[in-house]
C-alpha cells in the first residue's frame, strides 16, 4: 500500500462520520424492531455495510472499509463492534483476492456471505432453531436481500461520488490518474 495521504484520511474520516450518523439510526431501530418483530430487525442488516461500501468503492485502498467502519463505530459507539464486524465482511471478498481485483461482483460476493452467516452466528438471539421451516428460510432471504440492498446502495453513492469528482487524489496511484479504479467503469461495470 502507497503512503496514506491526509486527503485519503480526510476521505475516510467524512465517509465515517456520515456512516455513523447512519449507524447510529440503525442501530437503535433495530434494537426498537428486535424487542417488537424480532423476524424484521434483520431486514436493516444490510445498512451496516453501507459506509464500508462506499468507501471500498470509492477509494479502492486495503484498509479502507475496516478504517470507516472503526469511524462510524466511534461515531456510533454503543454499536462500535457490529461496525467493525460488518466492515470487515465488507472487505473480505477483496481481502482473499490480496486486493488485486476491485469487481462489483465482489461487493455482492461478500454481501451473501455475511448476509448467510450472520443468521447462523445469531441464532440463539433469534430463536433461529425453533422456527417453521418456511420461517427459517425467510428469515435467512430477508437477511442475504437487506444485504445486496445495502451494499447496492453503497455502490450507487459511491459511484455518483466518483463521477462528482470526489476523492480524486484518495484513490489508489494510477487510478486517480486514470480516472478510475479496476473494475469501475464509466457506469460502476466491469
Amino acid at each position: 500500500m502507497s503512503r496514506v495521504s491526509t486527503v485519503y484520511l480526510l476521505t475516510c474520516a467524512a465517509i465515517g462520520v456520515a456512516g455513523g450518523a447512519l449507524l447510529w439510526g440503525a442501530g437503535w431501530a433495530s434494537t426498537a424492531l428486535f424487542a417488537v418483530v424480532p423476524f424484521l430487525s434483520v431486514g436493516i442488516a444490510g445498512l451496516w455495510l453501507l459506509p464500508a461500501t462506499v468507501a471500498l468503492r470509492l477509494l479502492e485502498r486495503p484498509g479502507a472499509g475496516i478504517l470507516v467502519g472503526l469511524i462510524s463505530g466511534l461515531v456510533a459507539f454503543p454499536f462500535l463492534g457490529a461496525a467493525l464486524w460488518w466492515a470487515f465482511f465488507a472487505e473480505l471478498a477483496f481481502l482473499v483476492a490480496l486486493y488485486r481485483s476491485w469487481s462489483t461482483w465482489q461487493y455482492y460476493a461478500g454481501a451473501v456471505f455475511v448476509g448467510a452467516i450472520y443468521p447462523v452466528l445469531a441464532a440463539e438471539s433469534f430463536n433461529l432453531w425453533a422456527m417453521q421451516p418456511w420461517a427459517l428460510v425467510a428469515f435467512f432471504a430477508l437477511t442475504i436481500v437487506g444485504c445486496l440492498v445495502g451494499v447496492g446502495l453503497g455502490i450507487l453513492i459511491a459511484d455518483r461520488l466518483r463521477r462528482a469528482g470526489v476523492a480524486k487524489l484518495a484513490r489508489r496511484r494510477g487510478l486517480a490518474a486514470r480516472g478510475l479504479g479496476a473494475g469501475s467503469g464509466p457506469a460502476g461495470q466491469h
